[in-house]
């Protein structure tokens, strides 16, 4: 079981910006090849740091609001927000030890 929460434009500022933890959102489409290899690493983190981190995905096409605030210029995308901030920006696979180095600063 997952602990990534799907969300939409109207949830973005509520799940996002006010979250007292950080926040990796994931922004994908069924279309995108590459995020099919994406999802199982960010389940995984979801699930690893569910206790420091929240992870959140978003689909990009029913959702532009979101896709333009955080300037996704294709998928998949990963965010890392603390409070309204975005801290990490990356476009394009990650592996999962990769992805869990990228976060490693923002989760201690």
């Amino acid at each position: 079981m997952s602990s990534v929460i799907k969300i939409t434009d109207s949830e973005f500022e509520t799940e996002v910006f006010q979250e007292s933890k950080p926040v990796l959102v994931y922004f994908w489409a069924n279309w995108c090849g590459p995020c099919k290899l994406v999802s199982p690493s960010v389940d995984w983190v979801a699930n690893q740091y569910s206790d420091r981190l929240k992870v959140v995905k978003l689909e990009v096409d029913p959702n532009p609001n979101s896709v333009a605030k955080c300037q996704v210029e294709g998928v998949p995308a990963l965010r890392l927000f603390k409070g309204d901030e975005m801290v990490i920006s990356h476009e394009g696979a990650i592996g999962r030890q990769a992805l869990n180095d990228m976060l490693k600063e923002y989760i201690q």
